[in-house]
């Protein structure tokens, strides 16, 4: 299988195929609304205003998973995003990212690409406390704001804990652009 066999569920209901991103850079990442992490929207957003129209996508899956930081329904969710943001990429609809109802492309995009580090710093100290229950070879998504990394053909590259610098982020994804 490929990232490319698989579809989500947009935020309006229709089904998007990932075949359409075939050629694209992709940047496909777990959201919330009300995460500590969630001032990276501007991050994310910035990336695609600069990277956009050489190439870069981003996929945006809001996800409650964590600590219930994203407890509305999706309209609100894209409202949010475009009031405090002013996100333009496209939202999908809210899913689950681990267990048994986690969306396939996420099952697909962790055995592509584990968990390795959550980096340096307070922030990264305090998420490896928080999760130290979950071994470290366990690929499952750790915390909102994940970040997976797809190549133009298909391949994913990288993956991002949310306290790893979105310098970082846009580094990674400018080689690929």
């Amino acid at each position: 299988m490929s990232i490319y066999d698989y579809s989500l569920t947009a935020a309006d209901g229709s089904e998007i195929s990932m075949q359409q991103y075939a050629g694209k850079v992709l940047l496909i990442v777990n959201t919330a609304t009300g995460c500590g992490f969630t001032p990276q929207y501007k991050d994310i957003e910035a990336l695609y205003e600069r990277f956009h129209e050489a190439g870069l996508e981003v996929i945006d899956v809001p996800c409650n998973q964590f600590a219930n930081q994203t407890p509305g329904t999706d309209e609100e969710i894209h409202q949010f995003c475009t009031l405090h943001y002013a996100t333009q990429f496209p939202q999908m609809r809210k899913s689950d990212v681990n267990g048994e109802n986690a969306l396939p492309l996420f099952t697909y995009l962790k055995g592509q690409q584990g968990f390795t580090t959550f980096g340096k710093g307070a922030a990264a100290l305090a998420m490896k406390a928080m999760c130290m229950r979950i071994p470290k070879d366990n690929p499952d998504i750790r915390w909102n704001f994940t970040k997976f990394v797809v190549d133009r053909e298909g391949k994913v590259v990288a993956r991002f804990e949310p306290t790893i610098d979105m310098k970082e982020v846009a580094a990674c994804i400018e080689k690929l652009i």
